[in-house]
Parts: C-alpha cells; structure tokens; sequence
C-alpha cells in the first residue's frame, strides 16, 4: 500500500519562509500530477499548486509569486517551497498524487503563520 509522508511545516512569523516535502513508500507509475492541496477548518480542500510529469506548474492565484512547485516523478518526491508568507497561509496542506492507478494522499502537515 502506498503511503504518502509529509514534513517540513511548522510554525513561521509572517514574511518568513517553510519548505514541505513529500515522499512516496514506493514509486507511483503512470503519474499526472503531483500537487499541495491545503484544508481550512470547516472548509473544502483547495488547490495550491500541482505539477504535472511533463514538468508544467500550476499555481492558485493567492500564492502565485511566493509559493514554487518542484517534484521528480522518477522518485514520487514533491516539494512546495513557500516564501513571503501570510497568516492566511494557515491551514493543513496536504500532498496528493494523481496517476491513472488512483490518487493518493498523504495525512496532512500544518502549517502556521503568526502576524
């Protein structure tokens, strides 16, 4: 069974910085996208960013510019390096994997960002 492990988030004053990073128990064939996916408390989990396996990136408008996407899909590995960050930042985020085997996710990392 493939597990997905987080780490990486933390607690940040605002304007610093955190780097999440992802890793897969074992690789994960046929991969679409790789992406971070954040959660807010009572709400639906969103898209911050994905890249797919030709490299392309997409981001959510509110972190475009601060947030990059980097992954390598030869290890299953995906990071999101996030910069100038907000305390609306806050949230849960959450690797997911998209391949044509399913999708999978991985427990989630908090993320907290103090003014």
């Amino acid at each position: 069974q493939v597990q997905l492990v987080e780490s990486g988030g933390g607690l940040v004053q605002a304007g610093g910085s955190l780097r999440l990073s992802c890793a897969s128990s074992r690789t994960i064939f046929s991969i679409k996208t790789m992406g971070w996916y954040r959660q807010y408390p009572g709400k639906q989990r969103e898209l911050v960013a994905t890249i797919t396996r030709g490299g392309n990136t997409n981001y959510a408008d509110s972190v475009e510019g601060r947030f990059t996407i980097s992954g390598d899909t030869a290890k299953t590995t995906v990071n999101l390096q996030m910069n100038s960050l907000k305390p609306e930042d806050t949230a849960v985020y959450y690797c997911g994997i998209r391949s044509w085997s399913g999708d999978y996710w991985g427990q989630g990392t908090q993320v907290t960002v103090s003014s």
